[in-house]
Parts: structure tokens; sequence; C-alpha cells
């Protein structure tokens, strides 16, 4: 509007077009829509350290190499041991144990010091292996069960020579082997199949019908009350034909 108080149409227009050529010359044309390859390829690449970062997130924690390593050479230094021997030298001693501790009157028996309680987890795992590994090669064991008999316990303390003792506990032909880890390791060589060729195999899914594969029955003194009557004085006394328990080991397939 001019000193006269009338309009100027024209002046408006022409800052209104202004206006609107400013607002249109601001925006992007579309050649800015689409990328270029390097601009692509760059926000790939960085898509890809964004996906690094979140599956580091979820892994499980890793060992140090350094102690990936040491596991890996013991491994290997125990593998080679056992290979390096001959096909000569004494099976019953090689790689086992050189310690010379034996078990009299089982030169010809495969004997296993074991428990069947499950108190303690990998105890009872160990122990449940090594009579698996046994029994897939159908061989007689005579399995010496702690749980049932405190006896064999003892028994195997006074061979070993230690108060605690680990279990399982395996003697071959008289001859201490060792406990779980040597077991796994020969099976997994193959070398203890050669240890137990001559021993004498059952049958397939033979199971003793007198104990059930349990190598103890009740006393067939005192029926496994641990008490029987003495007609002489006149009162019961402690039978001594059974363990703790009122069992005794089993005839049939523990003889």
């Amino acid at each position: 509007m001019d000193f006269n108080g009338k309009s100027k149409p024209s002046s408006m227009a022409s800052s209104f077009l202004n206006r609107s050529l400013t607002i249109h010359s601001t925006k992007s044309s579309p050649k800015d829509y689409v990328q270029s390859p390097s601009r692509f390829f760059n926000s790939l690449e960085s898509m890809k350290g964004k996906v690094k970062k979140l599956c580091h997130i979820f892994e499980p924690l890793k060992a140090p190499k350094s102690i990936l390593n040491e596991s890996l050479i013991a491994q290997a230094n125990k593998l080679k041991s056992v290979k390096s021997m001959g096909p000569e030298y004494n099976r019953f001693n090689y790689g086992f144990s050189n310690c010379g501790i034996r078990l009299p009157g089982t030169e010809d028996k495969i004997v296993v010091y074991l428990t069947s309680l499950r108190g303690v987890r990998r105890t009872y795992e160990d122990c449940y292996a090594v009579r698996m590994i046994f029994r897939g090669f159908r061989v007689w064991i005579d399995e010496r069960d702690i749980s049932m008999d405190s006896a064999y316990k003892k028994e195997l303390q006074n061979v070993l020579g230690e108060k605690n003792v680990s279990l399982p506990q395996v003697f071959i032909r008289g001859n201490y082997v060792g406990g779980a880890e040597v077991i796994k390791l020969t099976f997994e060589t193959g070398e203890l199949a050669k240890v137990l060729d001559g021993f004498p195999r059952r049958e397939p899914g033979f199971v003793c019908e007198m104990c059930g594969d349990v190598r103890f029955a009740p006393c067939g003194n005192c029926s496994g009350s641990r008490k029987v009557f003495d007609e002489d004085e006149g009162v019961p006394k402690r039978c001594l034909e059974c363990n703790e328990n009122g069992l005794i080991r089993c005839t049939n397939c523990c003889s």
C-alpha cells in the first residue's frame, strides 16, 4: 500500500511468485534419491559391522586361545603316547598305569569298583559310562558296588593306598588300569578292544535271572534281616554270611 492508501497488486504477485520459485528450487531432484555404487557398498559394510556386533553379544564366552591350544596339545600327547606303543608290549601296563599296583586273585577277571548311587552326578555318570563301555563288548566284569557293600570301599583303599579314592576304578587281569578318563580314551583309540581280546563273552541280551544284573541278592541264611537265632544260647545274633545291608554276592553271575 502506498502513501495514498492504495494497494500494489503487481508487487504482491511478484513476491508470491518469487517465494514459490524459491521453495521449488530447494527441493531435491529425483537423482538425489538414487545412491551411487560407492555409497551403497559403504552402507552395506556398515550394516555388516552392526550385525557382527549383535552376533558377538549373543555368542557364549569362549576360552582364550592359549587355554584351547594347551588342552588340544595335552589330548594329542595322550593319543600319541597310546598309539606309539608297539604290538609286542605288555598291553596291561601300557598307557594305562605303570605304578605296579595289583589286585590279587583277579588275574583272569575285569574288576570295576563303582557306585550305583546318584548322590554325586559326575561320579555316577562316569561309573555308568564305564559300565556301558564294557557291556558293549559283552565281556564278563566283576562289578564291585561300594554303595551296596562298604567292604569293597575298604578293599579299594587298601589296594591303592589312599583314603580318598575316586570312582570308578578298573583292574584288568589284576593290573591297575585307572579311572573313567583312561577307559574312555583307550576305547576311542581302539586299544581297549585289543586289551579285552581273549576274555569270555556273554550272550547278547543276557540278564541274570537270580539278581537281575544287580550283582547282589538277599541273604538266604537270614532272609536279609541280618539276624539269626542261636538255639544253643537262645538269643539272636548277627548273621555272618551277609553284609551290612543283608545282601550277598549273586552266586549265579558273580561266582
